[in-house]
C-alpha cells in the first residue's frame, strides 16, 4: 500500500508551484518530478491545501478529507496516478457541495494529464 506524505519544506512547495498545472471547478493540482527522492517506493509526496477564503475549519478538513480519500481510492486503480510526480492539490469550495462521484471522475481525469 502506498503512503502519502505532505510536503515540509517551503522551497519544495514553490518549486512543485512551478512546474505542470491542471485545474477544475473542484481543485487545481501542480505536479513536479519527483523533488525529494527516498529510498521507500511506496511513498507519494502530496499535500493538500485550503484557503481560508473557503470557509471556517469544518468546511475546509471536509473538502480535504474528502480529497484524500479520492486519492486513496485512485492509489488502488493501477496507473491512475503517477508516482513519479510531487503534487500539490488546492481545494475549492465548490467541492464541498458536489457528489463524491463527480469528484472522483474529475480528479481521475486531472491526474491522466501527468
Amino acid at each position: 500500500m502506498i503512503k502519502l506524505e505532505s510536503l515540509k519544506k517551503n522551497d519544495h512547495f514553490k518549486l512543485v508551484l512551478k512546474e505542470k498545472k491542471t485545474h477544475s471547478d473542484f481543485f487545481s493540482i501542480f505536479a513536479a518530478k519527483k523533488l525529494i527522492q527516498t529510498k521507500n517506493k511506496n511513498l507519494l509526496h502530496i499535500s493538500f491545501v485550503m484557503k481560508k477564503k473557503i470557509g471556517n475549519a469544518v468546511k475546509r478538513n471536509k473538502i480535504r478529507r474528502r480529497l484524500k480519500a479520492i486519492v486513496y481510492k485512485l492509489l488502488k486503480i493501477k496507473g491512475a496516478i503517477n508516482t513519479n510526480y510531487t503534487y500539490i492539490v488546492f481545494g475549492k469550495s465548490k467541492a464541498y457541495e458536489k457528489d463524491h462521484k463527480i469528484l472522483f471522475s474529475t480528479m481521475q481525469k486531472s491526474f491522466e494529464k501527468f
